[in-house]
């Protein structure tokens, strides 16, 4: 371990039974191992933004393993052993905030969120009462009260869940809840009949995953064909619809998307709305990963119009707007459904004769009871940005894809795009040398499909870039490029496309 890393003397063997809270004289040593365990992590921060340093170091998992020490011993190590453990454990870790990691759909690394994560786990307190997290309760009742205005709701209900997946799910529920009140206390037998749900082919599968935990069977959850760019066709919707009725099923739910995790397709809301109004549905918009652009007067129209008519929208500003991990939220036109559908009144921990305000206990109007503080930050960093700067990161995330495509397009021999995108999703196949003058056939999409984890396989031992890849449909193996975070600058994607050739062209 690195020699800036070592504890004085009189605090490296020292165990954690000597410092707070098990030792009333342990602040010193305290300070110490903690500013420690600061420098570490702004150490990291550095390299993160270094682009110098590689995006990862890879090793398979049993190499990893062998490196690492992981085993768990039966008496505690000294202090100094736990800072060699954090360094390592960052020294080893792929850097997702790196500009050259274009990986996921959530990563950077801002650094104004990732101070509201340090101040929140220093606060460690659970957001079910008012009692115990007075101000990020009335946080999150504001921030969650500005995003529904964005949305364009004048009143309704929120709520912070761990994950887009569980955010689908509060939905499903509400709506479920809303057509049968009776299910919460009578079950399958208040529901005369088969529920049956429907969602894009093109949908995350948490949608499917709903249909599974609620208790309908993934058959119930009909898949809706969608075009060749990935949104859902209206027509399909209303003719599945009409055929479930015909067999006697009840159609009580439709989710749509907005930001596709593969193509960032969005799905046409007002058409979708329109039949969800006709036959009496309860509408969901999946903006997990679209719902960024809201901020954005330059790129929401045509892609969210109309999303303040949907019932419910699950959005994840650990997306597009660039909070750490994790802060996703769901939000409904209805202020009651959501308490209606969860709440169980247990008097051992939601009294309602406390001495304050109880309409700000949350802990009752979800499934989860106990729930992390994943507010400050975003409040933070929205305090940080403003309104403004928000649409700004957007603009520019956007237009950093656009200038991805233009640029590949000047290398059509190297580069074949899949389809024109409209988010910040860029799908595409590298062509080596030897595909260059072979006709674009199936046999050579074939080919391109092999190719791709090749590459991704050089990418990774490399450790100067990460692009993720997956097949789609018909389609073969494909690389999705994606562009989230506020550290990438034109000279990035200058650097992704040179890279790509140079790993890829003897291929």
């Amino acid at each position: 371990m690195s020699r800036e890393y070592q504890l004085s003397n009189a605090v490296a063997n020292l165990k954690y039974t000597d410092i707070l809270p098990h030792c009333d004289q342990g602040l010193p040593a305290t300070r110490e191992f903690l500013l420690k365990v600061v420098d570490i992590l702004l150490d990291y921060v550095k390299n993160v933004n270094d682009r110098n340093e590689k995006v990862l170091n890879f090793r398979h998992p049993a190499d990893m393993m062998a490196l690492l020490k992981l085993e768990l011993p039966d008496k505690g190590v000294t202090l100094q052993e736990l800072i060699g453990d954090c360094h390592i454990a960052l020294k080893h870790q792929v850097k997702t905030g790196h500009p050259h990691f274009f990986n996921q759909l959530s990563c950077g690394l801002d650094l104004v969120s990732m101070a509201g994560e340090w101040l929140t786990a220093t606060a460690n307190t659970n957001m079910f009462t008012y009692e115990i997290a007075p101000v990020f309760i009335l946080m999150e009742s504001v921030v969650l009260a500005k995003m529904r205005e964005i949305i364009g709701w004048e009143q309704g209900d929120s709520i912070l869940a761990p994950g887009g997946s569980i955010s689908n799910l509060y939905a499903f529920l509400s709506a479920r809840h809303r057509m049968f009140p009776g299910y919460k206390e009578k079950g399958l037998n208040s529901i005369k009949g088969q529920l049956v749900m429907f969602t894009s082919c093109e949908s995350h599968y948490s949608v499917k995953t709903c249909a599974s935990v609620g208790g309908l069977g993934t058959d119930h959850c009909i898949e809706v064909p969608a075009d060749d760019r990935g949104k859902m066709i209206p027509s399909e919707l209303e003719r599945l619809i009409l055929e479930n009725k015909s067999k006697g099923n009840i159609p009580f739910f439709v989710s749509a998307t907005a930001g596709t995790t593969v193509f960032g397709a969005f799905d046409p809301i007002h058409e979708i709305a329109d039949i969800c109004k006709k036959y009496k549905l309860w509408l969901h918009i999946d903006a997990a990963w679209g719902g960024g652009l809201l901020f954005s007067r330059k790129y929401r129209p045509n892609r969210l119009d109309g999303i303040e008519r949907a019932d419910s929208v699950t959005w994840n500003p650990h997306k597009l707007m660039g909070t750490l991990l994790q802060c996703s939220t769901v939000h409904f036109k209805d202020k009651s459904v959501l308490t209606s559908c969860n709440t169980m009144s247990a008097d051992y921990l939601f009294m309602q004769d406390k001495l304050y305000d109880v309409r700000y206990d949350t802990g009752d109007k979800v499934i989860q009871c106990g729930r992390h503080n994943d507010i400050f930050k975003l409040w933070l960093q929205w305090r940080a940005k403003g309104t403004e700067g928000f649409e700004r990161h957007i603009d520019h995330l956007m237009e950093l894809s656009e200038y991805m495509v233009k640029k590949m397009k000047t290398m059509p021999e190297k580069y074949y795009l899949i389809l024109e995108p409209e988010m910040v999703n860029v799908s595409f196949w590298y062509v080596p040398k030897r595909l260059r003058t072979m006709p674009h056939t199936p046999e050579r999409v074939k080919l391109l499909g092999e190719i791709t984890p090749k590459l991704k396989g050089r990418m990774m031992e490399a450790g100067t870039l990460m692009v993720g890849y997956q097949p789609q449909g018909d389609l073969p193996n494909f690389f999705r490029n994606i562009i989230s975070s506020a550290a990438v600058r034109q000279e990035d994607i200058d650097f992704l496309l040179s890279e790509l050739d140079r790993l890829g062209q003897d291929l």
